[in-house]
């Protein structure tokens, strides 16, 4: 089981990152934690209100009391803070307690909601900002990424290549209303542009989010927080197959932590190893490989189109 953390805002950095690094410690666990290095904007993304699903999901995962009314107002009606800057103490931590350290993005709301209309240009100016950042607070070069709301494009995974990784976490496993997945052969792959295969190894997310799941209807049973992990363990039961979980710092590292706990607990009791991207990379990384197509596609609980693992190409 690899656990990605995405690390979106300040008060994710400054607050959820410890917690959850207290967490992993106490259950010797490994993970990937994927800062977002630039000023926090998080207000900006209130102007997603009009596409679709957006009110829906808010409604669902209460986003105020998840992420802080001030959160909210970053970009809008306070100055967003420099996370990077600010919270270098905290990023530096997080790696001397021994778990790998990668980008998750420069500005995660500029990036998650421009990337898919943008050039390679604008992409490779982004990632190249977040580089040096996160080279200025950890004193090494990064060595990998994980997008922004699953956000893309093309040029952007050439960056990847250009910047030297050997692996990513970039999109999502296409998953069936209940939350398997659509695919079961699905899982690491390289990916094709049309015209060239990428050298870097796509590890996508196989398994529902917390605020995808919460709230909904599935089965005739809402999912709350009483029965979401009990959910979650159903899904990856028998220990058959390897598992990339993606958590939040400002879900899981904060209100939903009791339910991270759990769901610690509950892997670790189905013989899952609790593990980083790198180590899941020295696993596979010899292993036969598919190559997928770039495909865009959508994902149950969540608004919008988001980079989806293409079926195999021939």
């Amino acid at each position: 089981m690899v656990l990605k953390i995405d690390v979106d805002t300040y008060r994710g950095t400054r607050e959820g990152v410890p917690n959850l690094v207290r967490m992993l410690t106490a259950h010797n666990a490994g993970a990937t934690f994927l800062f977002s290095l630039g000023p926090d904007h998080t207000g900006w993304a209130m102007r997603r209100a009009l596409r679709p699903g957006f009110f829906s999901k808010v409604s669902r995962t209460s986003v105020v009391e998840h992420y802080g009314f001030k959160t909210l107002m970053y970009g809008v009606l306070l100055p967003g803070p420099d996370i990077g800057k600010d919270c270098a103490a905290e990023m530096r931590a997080v790696r001397d307690a021994g778990f790998e350290c990668g980008i998750h993005t420069w500005d995660h709301v500029l990036w998650q909601d421009n990337v898919a209309r943008r050039d390679a240009a604008w992409s490779a100016r982004m990632m190249r900002k977040a580089a040096a950042r996160f080279t200025q607070v950890f004193g090494v070069a990064p060595c990998t990424h994980g997008a922004a709301g699953w956000q893309m494009n093309n040029g952007a995974f050439h960056e990847h290549d250009t910047a030297g990784y050997a692996y990513a976490s970039d999109g999502r496993c296409v998953l069936n209303a209940d939350g398997t997945l659509a695919n079961p052969a699905d899982g690491p792959h390289r990916l094709s542009d049309g015209n060239k295969v990428l050298a870097h190894i796509q590890m996508p997310t196989t398994l529902p989010t917390l605020d995808e799941l919460l709230g909904c209807e599935i089965g005739g049973v809402t999912i709350g927080t009483a029965n979401i992990a009990a959910f979650l363990l159903k899904l990856t039961e028998g220990a058959t197959r390897d598992h990339v979980y993606t958590l939040h710092a400002e879900l899981e590292g904060q209100k939903l932590a009791p339910i991270f706990q759990q769901l610690l607990a509950g892997w670790q009791a189905q013989g899952y190893q609790l593990a980083s991207m790198a180590d899941y990379h020295q696993k596979i990384q010899h292993l036969p490989m598919p190559v997928c197509p770039i495909t865009w596609g959508e994902l149950p609980g969540r608004s919008g189109q988001l980079i989806v693992q293409g079926a195999a190409l021939a």
